[in-house]
């Protein structure tokens, strides 16, 4: 077991000492997690940042900052921070990826996207058994 594997296993056993004060069965409920496929969002992994336009800000009301620290810079970072969520959670899971995380080499309008653009996802979530659910990402754009 590596220091952070050992880390998360001393969390975990800590949180189940916790919960099992509440009357709450820690093992049980993963074992019901197992059998829930639940729709993670990409954004968690960045705080609505995107691959859309990197270093640019969100408009349109969104309140997020995306400066925390340890954020995903890019997609393959964040295909990375997405691998131990999903290795940490029991069962199968679902992606759901916004269309500002899309990957290419220059700018692309989001009426000129094509799934070219989230082949690398594609090619991820098959080669670990995730579904992908597709958000348009409706927000934060001039013409919304």
């Amino acid at each position: 077991m590596t220091p952070s594997q050992s880390k998360i296993q001393s969390a975990y056993e800590l949180a189940r000492e916790r919960y099992a004060e509440l009357g709450v069965d820690a093992d049980q409920a993963l074992a019901q997690l197992e059998k829930v496929s639940i729709s993670l969002h990409c954004w968690q992994g960045d705080d609505v940042g995107g691959f859309e336009n990197p270093g640019g800000e969100l408009g349109g009301g969104i309140a997020a900052t995306g400066n925390y620290p340890g954020k995903a810079r890019t997609a393959d970072e964040l295909r990375k921070d997405l691998d131990v969520v999903y290795g940490l959670l029991p069962g199968s899971h679902r992606l759901n990826l916004h269309a500002i995380y899309l990957e290419a080499d220059k700018k692309v309008e989001r009426n000129k996207i094509k799934p070219r653009h989230f082949s690398a996802w594609k090619d991820w979530a098959k080669a670990n058994g995730h579904g992908v659910d597709f958000n348009p990402t409706i927000f934060s754009h001039p013409k919304r």
